[in-house]
């Protein structure tokens, strides 16, 4: 376990490396490192997975990061089930991201080709930072680590305005979350005087319920930003602007998934602070049905999948809510694999179509693109919960949850569902299905991409397929959930205080027999309906309208708080130009002033200095009489 230190230091040699070299290395060479450091982390990863599969976690202290009267924060790394899992999350399909890249990105000049993996590198150290802290700070400083990045990937094309904009809302955004996240810190710290996640959850039953629900209150809405849900999820979409990989790693393997970890990590802490579980569950659940009747009427193939994203965040958020941690952690490990293909799919196709995004200027790319094609095809499938693909058993275990807390959480849950499987076969089938909408020229240039491509769509295709095999329901076998298993002594003590809410085989058969129904039914409409689509000039009306602009949520916050705060920087801009700085220039110019005439009284004249003496005297004089009265 001493060794766990490589797993963050490779990717940070790769940033520096290709950083400080950039002006001098090769493209093949700046992949090489780029990719190689992290191929290198995901192996020294499993060789720590296996360590702690074997029955062996360890914390391993560095060196003390601060220190001040009884107060110790150590810069450690904590090696457990949770932590290990997510190494190989990030390392492993990370490693495919950057394999993808070395292609996709190959025009890219050589400056900015290093630039970017550099980026990308710098990204990954930032997310196992984050996920191997073993307390609290160290957590915080991978967390601001993956907001920089975010900033830096989503903007990486800076010369563009809309871009550098995207960024800027990313960043401000998640500030803002941020700074619920650092309260909480601080408020753990004052309560129980460390931040250490095995001395705080081993104090948290000694903490009052009214703290506990402060901290966890705070807790979530550092989560919120992160993890893109509501009020603050309106960045994530915007973050499409950035290269297509990097959605690829924000949406799958780094930095939406941050505040599911953290409140995963933090479950003891959740689990005795009912009433942040109850508000979770509500946002969790109006945050997925909110991102999937967007994604309904979304053209930009990107769009589609990041409010898809926004969607199974609040999936994963209702299985926390709802107290099934377990759940919540198994849909973001099989999220990772079918939305990193997706995304990569889908990164495919833009590159076969010249960069265009809006799927109605697709169709028909089967035959042209096989391999991109029935990847692609796969996890529309896996996504929409089809058995026996991975999102199958993830999402109907966090649906079980939600029934345990009512049949109306329950119901909600499935309709988003529902959603999911419409929307992500509308893209499937505007885009494979049917003929080519595009232009001649596009058609004629349309080829399968190169293996470095393709290579990761295959592997991420086949988890996709098989993963969700690791969480096998009792329903099909008694104690075949591997997951549940693996991760039990990370979620013990919440799983002891939880009260459990038993469904019957035959009611969990026959709700999962009557959601896939509904949910095969829902795919045979979309693709029946949109593999015919045409092209028309026609707009929407009506909820359509509604629903292609996004509720006009972003026109909400633009003039309820974009415009209000620009407004008042402008009156604060003028109150600084106009008043303290005209106070403080008029002292300036006043002193100046007077220095000038001063400076009159020294004319070198020998009578003048004698006759301003004789003053100066009678002056005096007048003084000390008038004093002695």
């Amino acid at each position: 376990m001493d060794y766990v230190w490589l797993v963050p230091f490779f990717p940070l040699i790769g940033f520096l490396l290709n950083g400080l070299l950039r002006n001098s290395l090769s493209k093949p060479l700046v992949a090489v490192i780029g990719s190689g450091v992290i191929l290198a982390s995901f192996i020294v990863s499993v060789a720590l997975f296996m360590q702690v599969k074997a029955g062996t976690t360890a914390t391993v202290t560095l060196f003390d990061f601060m220190s001040w009267g009884d107060v110790h924060i150590p810069f450690a790394f904590q090696v457990d089930q949770l932590s290990s899992l997510f190494l190989l999350i990030i390392t492993g399909i990370g490693f495919l991201i950057h394999l993808y890249s070395t292609v996709y990105m190959k025009d890219e000049s050589s400056l900015h080709y290093a630039r970017y993996f550099a980026y990308l590198n710098l990204f990954v150290f930032s997310m196992l930072l984050l996920v191997l802290g073993a307390n609290y700070v160290i957590m915080f400083i991978g967390w601001e680590g993956v907001g920089l990045c975010s900033y830096l990937l989503i903007g990486y094309w800076f010369k563009n305005i809309e871009y550098s904009n995207a960024a800027k809302k990313a960043f401000i955004m998640n500030r803002i979350g941020d700074l619920g996240f650092l309260l909480a810190v601080w408020w753990l710290l004052s309560k129980t005087g460390t931040t250490t996640f095995t001395e705080v959850f081993a104090k948290a039953d000694t903490l009052s319920g009214h703290n506990l629900t402060i901290i966890t209150l705070f807790l979530f809405v550092g989560a919120t930003g992160k993890s893109a849900q509501i009020p603050l999820y309106t960045w994530l979409p915007d973050a499409m602007a950035g290269p297509t990989p990097v959605s690829a790693l924000i949406h799958a393997a780094t930095m939406v998934t941050a505040g599911i970890y953290m409140i995963a990590r933090s479950n003891i802490l959740f689990t005795l602070a009912p009433y942040t579980s109850s508000v979770i569950l509500v946002i969790g659940t109006a945050t997925a049905l909110l991102a999937a009747t967007i994604a309904l009427k979304q053209n930009d193939i990107k769009k589609v999948l990041a409010y898809s994203t926004v969607s199974q965040l609040g999936y994963m958020f209702i299985g926390l809510g709802a107290g099934a941690y377990t759940g919540a952690v198994f849909h973001v490990m099989t999220h990772a694999f079918f939305k990193a293909l997706l995304f990569l799919g889908a990164g495919s196709v833009i590159h076969a179509m010249h960069h265009e995004q809006d799927i109605r200027h697709m169709g028909g790319l089967s035959k042209k693109l096989p391999v991109t094609h029935l990847t692609f095809l796969i996890g529309c499938l896996a996504i929409a919960g089809i058995p026996p693909l991975s999102g199958f058993f993830s999402k109907d275990e966090i649906l079980a949850a939600a029934y345990g807390k009512g049949m109306i959480w329950y119901v909600l849950g499935v309709i988003g569902a529902l959603m999911t499987a419409f929307y992500m076969f509308r893209l499937y089938a505007m885009t494979f299905r049917g003929h080519f909408r595009g232009t001649h020229e596009q058609e004629h240039h349309l080829h399968e991409s190169p293996a470095a491509m393709t290579i990761p769509l295959v592997l991420l295709a086949i988890l996709s397929a098989v993963g969700g095999f690791l969480g096998v329901p009792a329903v099909f076998k008694e104690n075949a959930h591997w997951l549940e298993h693996f991760l039990s002594p990370v979620f013990e003590k919440s799983t002891a205080l939880q009260v459990t809410h038993d469904m019957s085989h035959q009611t969990e058969l026959m709700l999962m027999g009557v959601v896939t129904a509904l949910v095969i039914g829902i795919i045979v409409w979309a693709w029946s309906k949109f593999s015919k689509y045409e092209k028309t000039n026609e707009e929407s009306t009506g909820i359509g309208k509604l629903l292609e602009n996004k509720w006009y949520v972003d026109e909400l916050y633009e003039a309820v708080v974009t415009k209000p705060v620009n407004a008042l920087g402008k009156l604060f801009g003028k109150a600084d130009k106009y008043g303290i700085d005209a106070v403080v220039n008029g002292l300036g110019r006043s002193v100046q002033y007077a220095s000038r005439q001063v400076r009159l009284l020294q004319s070198g004249q020998v009578g003048s200095y004698v006759l301003l003496m004789v003053i100066g005297m009678i002056l005096l004089f007048v003084i000390q009489v008038f004093l002695k009265k």
